[in-house]
Protein backbone atom coordinates (compact mmCIF):
# COMPACT_ATOMS: atom_id res chain seq x y z
CA UNK A 1 0.00 0.00 0.00
CA UNK A 2 1.19 3.53 -0.73
CA UNK A 3 2.67 5.19 2.38
CA UNK A 4 0.41 8.23 1.88
CA UNK A 5 -2.60 5.96 2.28
CA UNK A 6 -1.13 3.74 4.96
CA UNK A 7 -0.31 6.80 7.07
CA UNK A 8 -3.83 8.23 6.96
CA UNK A 9 -5.38 8.66 10.39
CA UNK A 10 -8.64 6.85 10.97
CA UNK A 11 -11.59 9.11 11.64
CA UNK A 12 -11.76 10.00 15.32
CA UNK A 13 -15.44 10.89 14.83
CA UNK A 14 -16.11 7.35 13.62
CA UNK A 15 -14.06 6.01 16.51
CA UNK A 16 -16.35 7.73 19.00
CA UNK A 17 -19.48 6.70 17.10
CA UNK A 18 -18.30 3.08 17.02
CA UNK A 19 -17.95 3.21 20.80
CA UNK A 20 -21.68 3.91 21.02
CA UNK A 21 -22.75 1.54 18.26
CA UNK A 22 -25.91 -0.37 19.14
CA UNK A 23 -26.67 1.67 22.27
CA UNK A 24 -30.18 3.07 22.00
CA UNK A 25 -29.70 5.15 25.15
CA UNK A 26 -27.04 7.37 23.56
CA UNK A 27 -28.05 10.82 22.33
CA UNK A 28 -25.95 11.04 19.19
CA UNK A 29 -24.79 14.44 17.97
CA UNK A 30 -21.46 13.31 16.50
CA UNK A 31 -22.17 13.31 12.76
CA UNK A 32 -22.84 16.39 10.66
CA UNK A 33 -26.37 15.71 9.58
CA UNK A 34 -29.92 16.43 10.61
CA UNK A 35 -32.08 13.64 12.01
CA UNK A 36 -34.93 14.90 9.79
CA UNK A 37 -35.68 12.85 6.67
CA UNK A 38 -35.49 14.29 3.17
CA UNK A 39 -38.69 16.16 2.22
CA UNK A 40 -41.37 14.03 0.57
CA UNK A 41 -41.40 15.79 -2.86
CA UNK A 42 -37.68 15.11 -3.21
CA UNK A 43 -38.07 11.44 -2.27
CA UNK A 44 -41.06 11.13 -4.59
CA UNK A 45 -39.09 12.47 -7.57
CA UNK A 46 -36.47 9.75 -7.14
CA UNK A 47 -39.10 7.04 -6.74
CA UNK A 48 -40.91 8.15 -9.89
CA UNK A 49 -37.64 8.23 -11.79
CA UNK A 50 -36.89 4.64 -10.81
CA UNK A 51 -40.42 3.62 -11.72
CA UNK A 52 -39.88 5.17 -15.18
CA UNK A 53 -36.85 2.95 -15.58
CA UNK A 54 -34.23 5.71 -15.37
CA UNK A 55 -31.53 3.32 -14.20
CA UNK A 56 -28.90 3.90 -16.90
CA UNK A 57 -25.76 6.01 -17.27
CA UNK A 58 -25.99 9.78 -17.56
CA UNK A 59 -23.66 12.41 -18.98
CA UNK A 60 -20.38 12.65 -17.03
CA UNK A 61 -21.10 16.25 -16.08
CA UNK A 62 -24.74 15.63 -15.14
CA UNK A 63 -28.19 15.95 -16.66
CA UNK A 64 -28.38 19.16 -18.73
CA UNK A 65 -31.57 20.16 -16.94
CA UNK A 66 -29.95 19.74 -13.51
CA UNK A 67 -26.87 21.71 -14.54
CA UNK A 68 -29.16 24.47 -15.77
CA UNK A 69 -31.18 24.41 -12.54
CA UNK A 70 -28.03 24.57 -10.40
CA UNK A 71 -26.74 27.46 -12.50
CA UNK A 72 -30.02 29.33 -12.07
CA UNK A 73 -29.94 28.68 -8.32
CA UNK A 74 -26.34 29.89 -8.01
CA UNK A 75 -27.03 32.90 -10.23
CA UNK A 76 -29.91 33.93 -8.00
CA UNK A 77 -27.54 34.02 -5.06
CA UNK A 78 -24.30 35.29 -6.57
CA UNK A 79 -24.89 36.77 -10.00
CA UNK A 80 -24.52 35.09 -13.40
CA UNK A 81 -23.15 31.54 -13.35
CA UNK A 82 -23.39 29.74 -16.68
CA UNK A 83 -24.63 26.15 -16.78
CA UNK A 84 -21.56 25.20 -18.82
CA UNK A 85 -19.45 25.78 -15.68
CA UNK A 86 -21.38 23.25 -13.54
CA UNK A 87 -20.27 19.67 -12.93
CA UNK A 88 -22.66 17.39 -11.02
CA UNK A 89 -20.88 15.04 -8.60
CA UNK A 90 -21.66 12.03 -6.44
CA UNK A 91 -21.74 14.06 -3.23
CA UNK A 92 -19.84 16.98 -1.81
CA UNK A 93 -16.96 14.69 -0.76
CA UNK A 94 -16.64 13.52 -4.35
CA UNK A 95 -16.73 17.12 -5.55
CA UNK A 96 -13.84 18.05 -3.27
CA UNK A 97 -11.77 15.00 -4.17
CA UNK A 98 -12.30 15.59 -7.89
CA UNK A 99 -11.14 19.18 -7.49
CA UNK A 100 -8.01 18.09 -5.65
CA UNK A 101 -7.29 15.38 -8.22
CA UNK A 102 -7.64 17.93 -10.99
CA UNK A 103 -5.28 20.46 -9.43
CA UNK A 104 -2.70 18.75 -7.22
CA UNK A 105 0.34 16.62 -8.01
CA UNK A 106 2.55 14.69 -5.60
CA UNK A 107 4.95 17.09 -3.95
CA UNK A 108 2.79 20.17 -4.49
CA UNK A 109 2.28 22.55 -1.58
CA UNK A 110 -1.29 22.92 -0.33
CA UNK A 111 -2.33 25.42 2.33
CA UNK A 112 -5.44 24.71 4.39
CA UNK A 113 -7.24 26.80 7.00
CA UNK A 114 -7.87 24.68 10.10
CA UNK A 115 -9.59 23.39 12.24
CA UNK A 116 -11.52 21.79 9.41
CA UNK A 117 -13.37 18.64 8.47
CA UNK A 118 -10.50 16.12 8.22
CA UNK A 119 -11.27 15.03 4.65
CA UNK A 120 -10.12 18.42 3.37
CA UNK A 121 -6.56 17.92 4.58
CA UNK A 122 -6.53 14.15 3.97
CA UNK A 123 -7.48 14.39 0.29
CA UNK A 124 -4.36 16.26 -0.90
CA UNK A 125 -2.23 14.11 1.42
CA UNK A 126 -3.58 11.00 -0.31
CA UNK A 127 -2.23 12.40 -3.59
CA UNK A 128 1.18 12.99 -2.05
CA UNK A 129 0.91 16.75 -1.59
CA UNK A 130 2.56 18.63 1.26
CA UNK A 131 -0.21 20.13 3.38
CA UNK A 132 0.57 23.22 5.40
CA UNK A 133 -2.07 24.25 7.93
CA UNK A 134 -2.81 27.82 9.00
CA UNK A 135 -4.89 27.68 12.19
CA UNK A 136 -7.74 29.93 13.14
CA UNK A 137 -7.27 31.59 16.51
CA UNK A 138 -9.75 31.04 19.37
CA UNK A 139 -10.74 34.10 21.37
CA UNK A 140 -13.31 33.73 24.16
CA UNK A 141 -14.84 30.71 22.45
CA UNK A 142 -14.99 32.20 18.94
CA UNK A 143 -12.49 31.35 16.20
CA UNK A 144 -11.00 34.07 14.01
CA UNK A 145 -8.74 34.19 10.98
CA UNK A 146 -5.22 35.56 11.24
CA UNK A 147 -5.34 37.03 7.74
CA UNK A 148 -1.72 38.25 7.62
CA UNK A 149 -0.52 34.78 8.66
CA UNK A 150 -2.61 33.14 5.96
CA UNK A 151 -1.43 35.50 3.23
CA UNK A 152 2.18 35.03 4.33
CA UNK A 153 1.75 31.26 4.02
CA UNK A 154 0.53 31.50 0.42
CA UNK A 155 3.52 32.01 -1.87
CA UNK A 156 4.12 31.52 -5.62
CA UNK A 157 5.10 27.97 -4.64
CA UNK A 158 1.64 27.26 -3.21
CA UNK A 159 -0.42 25.27 -5.69
CA UNK A 160 -3.75 25.26 -3.84
CA UNK A 161 -5.49 26.99 -0.95
CA UNK A 162 -8.34 25.07 0.69
CA UNK A 163 -10.80 27.08 2.75
CA UNK A 164 -14.12 25.99 4.23
CA UNK A 165 -16.47 28.81 5.26
CA UNK A 166 -18.88 28.71 6.97
CA UNK A 167 -16.57 26.34 8.70
CA UNK A 168 -17.04 22.85 10.03
CA UNK A 169 -16.49 22.60 13.00
CA UNK A 170 -16.10 26.17 14.31
CA UNK A 171 -18.87 28.07 12.50
CA UNK A 172 -16.30 30.73 11.55
CA UNK A 173 -17.25 32.57 8.35
CA UNK A 174 -15.12 34.67 6.02
CA UNK A 175 -15.93 38.34 5.74
CA UNK A 176 -16.13 39.99 2.35
CA UNK A 177 -12.92 42.01 2.91
CA UNK A 178 -11.09 38.81 3.91
CA UNK A 179 -12.33 37.03 0.80
CA UNK A 180 -11.27 39.91 -1.42
CA UNK A 181 -7.81 40.02 0.17
CA UNK A 182 -7.39 36.27 -0.29
CA UNK A 183 -8.57 36.35 -3.91
CA UNK A 184 -6.32 39.30 -4.79
CA UNK A 185 -3.32 37.63 -3.13
CA UNK A 186 -3.91 34.29 -4.88
CA UNK A 187 -4.19 36.09 -8.21
CA UNK A 188 -0.72 37.52 -7.59
CA UNK A 189 0.81 34.19 -6.55
CA UNK A 190 -1.00 32.09 -9.17
CA UNK A 191 -2.52 29.92 -6.45
CA UNK A 192 -5.74 28.00 -7.01
CA UNK A 193 -8.53 28.37 -4.44
CA UNK A 194 -10.77 25.45 -3.53
CA UNK A 195 -13.68 26.96 -1.62
CA UNK A 196 -15.84 24.47 0.26
CA UNK A 197 -19.07 26.45 0.58
CA UNK A 198 -21.50 23.64 1.36
CA UNK A 199 -22.77 25.51 4.45
CA UNK A 200 -23.32 28.85 2.70
CA UNK A 201 -27.12 28.77 3.15
CA UNK A 202 -26.83 27.75 6.82
CA UNK A 203 -26.04 31.32 7.77
CA UNK A 204 -27.66 33.19 10.64
CA UNK A 205 -26.43 36.73 10.12
CA UNK A 206 -28.21 39.39 8.09
CA UNK A 207 -27.39 39.21 4.37
CA UNK A 208 -29.03 40.50 1.22
CA UNK A 209 -29.11 37.11 -0.50
CA UNK A 210 -29.78 34.84 2.47
CA UNK A 211 -26.37 33.20 2.49
CA UNK A 212 -22.82 33.67 3.68
CA UNK A 213 -20.29 35.62 1.61
CA UNK A 214 -19.10 33.53 -1.34
CA UNK A 215 -16.05 33.77 -3.56
CA UNK A 216 -18.52 33.58 -6.46
CA UNK A 217 -19.74 37.06 -5.47
CA UNK A 218 -16.39 38.64 -6.33
CA UNK A 219 -14.52 36.29 -8.68
CA UNK A 220 -14.42 36.35 -12.47
CA UNK A 221 -15.29 33.12 -14.31
CA UNK A 222 -11.66 32.73 -15.42
CA UNK A 223 -10.19 33.03 -11.93
CA UNK A 224 -8.33 30.06 -10.50
CA UNK A 225 -11.29 29.24 -8.29
CA UNK A 226 -13.23 26.02 -7.80
CA UNK A 227 -16.29 26.13 -5.54
CA UNK A 228 -17.70 22.91 -4.07
CA UNK A 229 -21.32 22.50 -3.05
CA UNK A 230 -23.62 19.77 -1.81
CA UNK A 231 -27.34 19.06 -1.54
CA UNK A 232 -26.68 17.39 1.83
CA UNK A 233 -27.09 20.19 4.35
CA UNK A 234 -29.48 22.79 2.93
CA UNK A 235 -31.86 20.21 1.46
CA UNK A 236 -31.65 17.44 4.11
CA UNK A 237 -30.10 15.04 1.59
CA UNK A 238 -26.98 13.68 3.30
CA UNK A 239 -27.52 10.07 2.25
CA UNK A 240 -28.21 10.85 -1.41
CA UNK A 241 -24.59 11.71 -2.27
CA UNK A 242 -25.27 14.58 -4.64
CA UNK A 243 -23.12 17.66 -5.07
CA UNK A 244 -21.69 20.00 -7.66
CA UNK A 245 -18.69 22.06 -8.64
CA UNK A 246 -18.55 25.55 -10.13
CA UNK A 247 -15.50 25.60 -12.40
CA UNK A 248 -13.60 28.00 -14.62
CA UNK A 249 -14.59 27.33 -18.26
CA UNK A 250 -11.16 25.94 -19.10
CA UNK A 251 -11.43 23.19 -16.49
CA UNK A 252 -14.83 21.79 -17.42
CA UNK A 253 -13.92 19.32 -20.19
CA UNK A 254 -11.05 17.88 -18.16
CA UNK A 255 -13.38 17.51 -15.17
CA UNK A 256 -15.76 15.48 -17.32
CA UNK A 257 -12.93 13.08 -18.12
CA UNK A 258 -11.92 12.88 -14.48
CA UNK A 259 -15.49 12.08 -13.43
CA UNK A 260 -15.50 9.28 -16.03
CA UNK A 261 -12.49 7.69 -14.34
CA UNK A 262 -13.96 8.07 -10.84
CA UNK A 263 -17.69 7.31 -10.88
CA UNK A 264 -18.61 7.77 -14.58
CA UNK A 265 -21.67 9.79 -13.55
CA UNK A 266 -24.19 10.47 -10.84
CA UNK A 267 -27.28 8.22 -10.89
CA UNK A 268 -30.18 9.70 -12.84
CA UNK A 269 -32.79 9.14 -10.13
CA UNK A 270 -30.58 10.95 -7.62
CA UNK A 271 -30.29 13.86 -10.04
CA UNK A 272 -34.08 13.91 -10.41
CA UNK A 273 -34.26 14.27 -6.64
CA UNK A 274 -31.86 17.19 -6.90
CA UNK A 275 -34.08 18.86 -9.49
CA UNK A 276 -37.05 18.51 -7.17
CA UNK A 277 -35.04 19.93 -4.27
CA UNK A 278 -34.06 23.00 -6.28
CA UNK A 279 -37.67 23.47 -7.39
CA UNK A 280 -38.65 23.50 -3.69
CA UNK A 281 -35.61 25.49 -2.50
CA UNK A 282 -37.71 28.53 -1.63
CA UNK A 283 -39.65 26.39 0.86
CA UNK A 284 -37.15 23.78 2.06
CA UNK A 285 -34.05 25.82 2.79
CA UNK A 286 -35.60 28.75 4.69
CA UNK A 287 -37.46 26.27 6.88
CA UNK A 288 -34.24 24.33 7.53
CA UNK A 289 -32.33 27.51 8.39
CA UNK A 290 -35.07 28.84 10.68
CA UNK A 291 -35.18 25.53 12.54
CA UNK A 292 -31.40 25.38 12.86
CA UNK A 293 -31.40 28.90 14.26
CA UNK A 294 -33.90 27.77 16.93
CA UNK A 295 -31.71 24.77 17.69
CA UNK A 296 -28.58 26.92 17.93
CA UNK A 297 -30.35 29.42 20.18
CA UNK A 298 -31.54 26.57 22.39
CA UNK A 299 -28.20 24.82 22.75
CA UNK A 300 -25.59 27.56 22.97
CA UNK A 301 -27.06 29.49 25.97
CA UNK A 302 -27.46 26.21 27.87
CA UNK A 303 -23.83 25.30 27.18
CA UNK A 304 -22.63 28.81 28.02
CA UNK A 305 -24.33 28.56 31.43
CA UNK A 306 -22.10 25.63 32.42
CA UNK A 307 -19.06 26.83 34.39
CA UNK A 308 -16.59 24.57 32.58
CA UNK A 309 -17.67 25.48 29.05
CA UNK A 310 -16.27 28.16 26.76
CA UNK A 311 -18.51 28.71 23.73
CA UNK A 312 -19.78 31.40 21.37
CA UNK A 313 -22.83 31.36 19.11
CA UNK A 314 -21.67 30.42 15.59
CA UNK A 315 -22.68 32.71 12.71
CA UNK A 316 -22.99 29.79 10.31
CA UNK A 317 -23.06 26.02 9.98
CA UNK A 318 -24.81 23.49 12.19
CA UNK A 319 -22.36 23.01 15.05
CA UNK A 320 -21.58 24.35 18.47
CA UNK A 321 -17.83 24.07 18.99
CA UNK A 322 -16.92 24.47 22.62
CA UNK A 323 -13.97 24.10 24.93
CA UNK A 324 -14.38 21.93 28.00
CA UNK A 325 -11.93 23.47 30.44
CA UNK A 326 -9.86 21.05 32.46
CA UNK A 327 -10.25 18.22 29.96
CA UNK A 328 -7.44 18.35 27.42
CA UNK A 329 -7.82 14.99 25.64
CA UNK A 330 -10.84 15.47 23.37
CA UNK A 331 -10.98 11.89 22.13
CA UNK A 332 -10.80 10.40 25.61
CA UNK A 333 -13.47 12.79 26.89
CA UNK A 334 -15.77 12.06 23.93
CA UNK A 335 -15.47 8.33 24.56
CA UNK A 336 -16.13 8.80 28.26
CA UNK A 337 -19.21 10.89 27.55
CA UNK A 338 -20.59 8.06 25.41
CA UNK A 339 -19.84 5.40 28.03
CA UNK A 340 -20.71 7.34 31.18
CA UNK A 341 -23.32 9.91 30.11
CA UNK A 342 -24.92 8.48 26.99
CA UNK A 343 -23.90 11.60 25.06
CA UNK A 344 -22.29 11.38 21.61
CA UNK A 345 -20.13 14.33 20.52
CA UNK A 346 -17.25 14.67 18.06
CA UNK A 347 -13.75 15.23 19.49
CA UNK A 348 -12.10 18.53 18.56
CA UNK A 349 -8.75 16.96 17.74
CA UNK A 350 -10.45 15.12 14.86
CA UNK A 351 -10.35 18.48 13.06
CA UNK A 352 -6.86 19.74 13.93
CA UNK A 353 -4.28 19.46 16.73
CA UNK A 354 -5.03 23.04 17.81
CA UNK A 355 -8.61 21.98 18.59
CA UNK A 356 -7.50 19.57 21.30
CA UNK A 357 -9.70 20.14 24.34
CA UNK A 358 -12.70 21.16 22.21
CA UNK A 359 -15.85 19.23 21.30
CA UNK A 360 -18.24 19.57 18.37
CA UNK A 361 -21.99 19.27 18.92
CA UNK A 362 -24.21 19.03 15.84
CA UNK A 363 -27.40 20.86 16.77
CA UNK A 364 -29.42 19.79 13.70
CA UNK A 365 -32.11 18.02 15.69
CA UNK A 366 -35.81 17.73 14.88
CA UNK A 367 -36.56 18.05 18.59
CA UNK A 368 -34.69 20.84 20.41
CA UNK A 369 -35.66 19.03 23.60
CA UNK A 370 -32.99 16.44 22.74
CA UNK A 371 -30.42 19.22 22.87
CA UNK A 372 -31.60 20.32 26.32
CA UNK A 373 -31.49 16.72 27.53
CA UNK A 374 -27.96 16.39 26.15
CA UNK A 375 -26.83 19.44 28.12
CA UNK A 376 -28.44 17.99 31.23
CA UNK A 377 -26.40 14.82 30.73
CA UNK A 378 -23.22 16.82 30.19
CA UNK A 379 -23.90 18.85 33.34
CA UNK A 380 -24.49 15.68 35.33
CA UNK A 381 -21.27 14.14 34.04
CA UNK A 382 -19.28 17.27 34.88
CA UNK A 383 -20.71 17.29 38.39
CA UNK A 384 -19.62 13.70 38.84
CA UNK A 385 -16.05 14.70 37.92
CA UNK A 386 -15.79 16.92 40.97
CA UNK A 387 -18.10 19.82 40.34
CA UNK A 388 -16.33 21.25 37.35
Amino acid sequence: MRPAVQNLEASKIREVANAGLGREDVLAFWFGESDEVTPEPVRRAAIESIERGETFYAHNLGLPELRAAIAAYASGLHGPVDASRIAVTSGGVNALMLAVQALVDAGDEVVAVTPVWPNLTAQPAILGARVRCVPLQPKAGAWQLDLPALLAAITPGTRLLIVNAPNNPTGWTLTRPEQQAILDHCRRTGTWILADEVYERLYFEDSANGCAPSFLDIAAPEDRLVVAHSFSKSFLMTGWRLGWLVLPPGLVDAMGKLIEFNTSCTSVFTQRAGLAALAQAHEITPRVVAHLRRCRDTLVPLLAALPSVQVQSPPGGMYAFFRLEGFDDSLAVAKRLVAEAGLGLAPGNAFAPEAQGWLRWCFASRDPGRLAEGVRRLQGWLSAQGGR
